[in-house]
């Protein structure tokens, strides 16, 4: 009898891991999947790219100035019930992005949804320590890692097929579903979370104590790496390597596929030899795979550029597994609400300036602002640039991380 009682618990506790997984996914599914229909937004609503890119950039932006607030908010009502909240609100806004009727009125709905995703974000990693195992927090959080990477792995493709075969609006009434099986899992799997007699207050003298700071500081920089990737790749795939749209979204989709493969083994690794040798690993191979896109597509072509994606992409799940378990790691009980957020806030951060920076720096080594009368070599030069900026960006993180180990609190 106790064996079945035992076999009953490990299952709801997997699918509570389950509800949170499926919540990280929905956040990043989000971002990717309509970024394959911003050409035909631009059709569709007679617009210019600056204008339909709101519609990625709203979502961002709302995301980012919401992480923290949702974590107080979490901290103070529950983890659990605002989760639910946040899946509710996902799919609510899902349903009027599908249904809007021009161009303004869907970036509008994009900024809600944006709103939603950083509750989906921030309270999933906060959960973490209330719904899994004390031994199995790095393999955890290496796990909603993963999660994140499969929704942006499957939304290019997904959104792609779905435009296809149906119309834009698909993109966001697939959403519903998901979001609807994710508010079943979270509302009978997970944990219920009390409530705090007063919001709690982001203490910034007990941040720096903790020597937390250069840790978010690190996430923010490896974040706007990665979406650097993620923005400059496609046109160089396309017009550097003169690649057709089709093999370019193959090709995009091989790092976010590797990081679904690699989260969970990244957030072992951690569990195995400890989260400070684990981010040291991470950032370095970051660098080394940052180095590689700047010298191997340029000598191999496409294969020189998944070669390096390949060392790239598990070096960001090693630092990412290895840099929440290590923050999430300091918070006490009623305010991992908190700590979560400022984690997706520096991240979030980390994707604004990425896509405003480094696409800024891209665009001025390619030496043009129209991509349409832009040169294979110009663009190529633009790439490299963007990306010797992004290993600068590397460098100083491993020094952030450097600062932080050998920073001493006097009492």
């Amino acid at each position: 009898m106790s064996q079945t009682r035992t076999l009953e618990g490990n299952d709801k506790k997997r699918l509570a891991i389950s509800a949170l997984a499926l919540s990280m996914m929905l956040s990043s599914l989000g971002t990717s999947i309509p970024n394959v229909a911003l050409p035909t937004f631009s059709v569709v609503f007679s617009a210019s790219f600056q204008s339909v890119q709101w519609i990625v950039t709203a979502y961002l932006l709302t995301l980012t100035l919401s992480v923290v607030v949702v974590g107080h908010l979490g901290d103070k009502f529950g983890l659990k019930q605002m989760l639910l909240f946040g899946l509710a609100l996902y799919s609510a806004t899902s349903l009027l992005c599908a249904l809007a009727p021009n161009l303004w009125l869907l970036i509008v709905a994009r900024s809600i949804q944006g709103i939603a995703a950083a509750i989906l974000m921030t309270l999933t990693i906060a959960l973490v320590h209330e719904t899994a195992e004390t031994n199995k927090i790095g393999s955890t959080m290496g796990l909603l890692g993963t999660m994140s990477a499969l929704g942006t792995a499957i939304g290019p493709p997904l959104g792609g097929f779905l435009i296809s075969a149906a119309n834009w609006s698909s993109i966001f009434f697939i959403l519903m579903p998901f979001s609807l099986c994710g508010a079943i899992l979270v509302y009978n799997f997970l944990p219920t979370s009390g409530t705090t007699a007063k919001l709690s207050k982001i203490d910034l003298k007990a941040i720096h104590l903790r020597k937390l700071l250069p840790r978010l500081l690190a996430n923010l920089l490896v974040a706007a790496v990665m979406i650097g990737t993620l923005i400059i790749g496609p046109f160089y795939l396309s017009i550097g390597l003169e690649l057709a749209i089709m093999i370019v979204g193959l090709v995009m989709s091989v790092g976010p596929l590797i990081s679904i493969f690699s989260g969970v083994a990244s957030g072992r690794l951690v569990d195995l030899i400890g989260p400070n040798r684990v981010t040291y690993i991470g950032l370095f191979t970051l660098l080394l795979g940052v180095l590689g896109l700047i010298s191997l597509p340029t000598i191999f072509g496409a294969v020189g550029y998944l070669i390096a994606i390949a060392i790239l992409t598990p070096g960001y799940q090693l630092f990412q597994a290895a840099n929440n378990t290590t923050i999430m790691a300091v918070a006490s009980n009623d305010k991992r609400g908190i700590y979560a957020g400022l984690l997706s806030l520096s991240r979030n951060l980390g994707l604004v300036a990425g896509v405003s920076g480094l696409g800024a720096i891209f665009t001025l080594g390619s030496g043009t602002t129209t991509m349409a009368e832009a040169s294979k070599n110009s663009v190529t030069n633009g790439m490299q640039l963007a990306f010797a900026v992004a290993a600068v960006l590397l460098i100083i993180a491993i020094i952030l991380i450097r600062t932080e180990e050998s920073y001493t609190v006097e009492v």
